[in-house]
C-alpha cells in the first residue's frame, strides 16, 4: 500500500488558501444569490465521516428548501430549486468546502465525505475508503460521478486509496475541471441527487452441497 505523499497536506492547505482568496468575489455573489433565492441560512452544514470515520461538519452553500410536509416538500426532488440545480451543476455549492480543506477536515482529492450512518453498511473492503481524508473531488467524481452505482463509486474510492500519489491527484484535479465544465454525471438515474446507500447485498454462503466436488 503506498504511503501518502509527505507534501500532500501542505499542498492541500496552500492551494486551498490560494483558491479561497481567488474565489472570494464568487463566494460573495453565490452567497447573495442563495440569500435572495432561498433565504437564510445561506450555508448548509452537516455531519460527515472523515479520516478513520471520525465525524466532522462539512460546509456547503444551501441548494434545497427545508422539508415542509404541509407544502409537499419532502423528497430531494421537491426541495431542490432551479437555483439549487444550477449551483450543483456548476459545483458552486462546493466552494465553501475549501474551508474544510484548510482546516484539515478534508483533502482536495480523496473519497467524497459521506454520512456517518453509512459506516456500518460498508463491506470490509469499502470501509478502507476512510484510510485517507475525504476529498472535495475524487476518482469516482471524474469517472462518472452520480451516474455510477454505489458499488462502482466505492470500488473507485478504494482504488484511489491503493494507488494515491501526487501525480494522480493533479490528474484528478484537471479532470474535475473538465467534468464540471461539461456538467457530467450530476444526478443518478431517476433521482434528483443520489439515492441513499443501503449497503452492498451480500452473496449467500454456498451450501454444503455446492462445496462438495462432483
Amino acid at each position: 500500500m503506498p504511503r501518502p505523499a509527505p507534501g500532500k497536506r501542505v499542498f492541500d492547505a496552500v492551494l486551498a488558501a490560494v483558491l479561497l482568496v481567488l474565489v472570494t468575489p464568487l463566494l460573495v455573489v453565490t452567497a447573495v444569490l442563495v440569500m435572495v433565492g432561498l433565504g437564510r441560512p445561506v450555508l448548509f452544514r452537516q455531519c460527515r465521516a472523515g479520516l478513520h470515520g471520525q465525524p466532522f461538519e462539512v460546509i456547503k452553500f444551501r441548494t434545497m428548501r427545508p422539508p415542509n410536509q404541509s407544502r409537499g416538500l419532502i423528497g430531494d426532488g421537491d426541495r431542490l430549486t432551479p437555483l439549487g440545480r444550477w449551483l450543483r451543476a456548476t459545483s458552486l455549492d462546493e466552494l465553501p468546502t475549501l474551508w474544510n480543506v484548510l482546516r484539515g477536515d478534508m483533502s482536495l482529492v480523496g473519497p467524497r465525505p459521506l454520512l456517518p450512518e453509512y459506516l456500518e453498511r460498508y463491506s470490509d473492503s469499502q470501509a478502507r475508503r476512510h484510510e485517507v481524508r475525504p476529498g472535495v473531488t475524487g476518482l469516482a467524481q471524474v469517472r462518472g460521478r452520480n451516474s455510477l452505482s454505489w458499488e462502482e463509486k466505492l470500488d473507485l474510492d478504494v482504488q484511489y486509496v491503493d494507488s494515491r500519489n501526487l501525480r494522480l491527484d493533479l490528474s484528478i484535479l484537471v479532470s474535475t475541471a473538465r467534468t464540471v465544465l461539461r456538467r457530467e454525471g450530476i444526478n443518478a438515474a431517476g433521482s434528483a441527487t443520489a439515492p441513499e446507500f443501503l449497503g452492498t447485498p451480500r452473496r449467500p454462503a454456498p451450501s454444503q452441497r455446492d462445496r462438495t466436488p462432483a
